[in-house]
């Protein structure tokens, strides 16, 4: 289904729920989010711009043209008022979003991401696009997966399908969106958040470390942070019934 010019597949019934997914993937990478969130929600899973089967990216564009393409998106599908959880790149795309559409969001979920890139670690987040442009995807994949999953998961098959959705990504999308990350600031906006707000940390996440997630939680007034244990930043896969049974708990206390 097209939401404007950005690829969305749209799944059971009830209030909406859209999903925003981490860099390097694309909506069909939830694994099984998806299905036990459509018993009781109309669950909206975008591909961002420069992935899946969404149109490029370019390193132009910030971090809130990301989430203003998310609004076109929704604004097409006749969606209204959501819940919007993102996990890593796509809870950045979410914060944005609700800062800037705070009418839109019934309720928030922020998982494995923070609110701010520290200043000393910009130049190392744009070089992890950088070393795709120069190298092809097969130059930062092996190091993607050792900080998206712990050493006893990456035997999984899970792991090879999203290796492979990796070496497919284009070098130029996949750096743009990396562009992206190393300039967001949220953190200073983000007491002006009113959405009901759950963060959800991978206690076993080498990309964004709890303290990151606890930080997150403290500047949005009245969030919840929940910890899974073992889960890695991927706890959308490692974090297995855990992470489902978060989200799933959570969105059934905010209606």
């Amino acid at each position: 289904m097209s939401g404007s010019h950005l690829h969305c597949a749209v799944s059971g019934s009830g209030p909406d729920l859209v999903l925003l997914h981490p860099i390097g993937l694309d909506g069909t990478f939830w694994g099984g989010l998806v299905e036990r969130c459509a018993t009781f929600r109309r669950v909206v899973a975008l591909d961002q711009r420069g992935h899946g089967r969404s149109p490029a990216a370019t390193r132009a564009a910030p971090m809130r043209e990301y989430a203003a393409d998310t609004v076109t998106a929704l604004d097409a599908l006749g969606v209204g008022r959501a819940a919007v959880l993102g996990l890593s790149f796509g809870g950045m795309i979410a914060q944005e979003f609700a800062l800037a559409h705070p009418e839109r969001v019934s309720a928030l979920v922020l998982c494995g991401c923070p609110g701010a890139m520290p200043p000393e670690a910009r130049p190392t987040i744009r070089e992890r696009g950088l070393a795709a442009e120069r190298g092809g995807m097969q130059a930062v994949v092996d190091a993607t997966i050792e900080r998206w999953f712990t050493p006893p998961f990456r035997n999984d098959p899970v792991v090879q399908t999203i290796r492979d959705r990796l070496l497919a990504d284009d070098p130029a999308a996949w750096s743009a969106a990396w562009h992206a990350i190393a300039d967001f600031e949220a953190l200073p906006r983000l007491h002006a958040v009113k959405a009901p707000t759950l963060v959800i940390a991978g206690e076993a996440d080498a990309a964004t470390p709890l303290t990151a997630s606890q930080t997150l939680a403290a500047a949005i007034p009245g969030a919840d942070l929940a910890v899974l244990p073992g889960a890695s930043h991927m706890m959308q896969f490692e974090g297995g019934d855990a992470f489902r049974d978060t989200v799933v708990a959570f969105l059934r206390r905010v209606g």
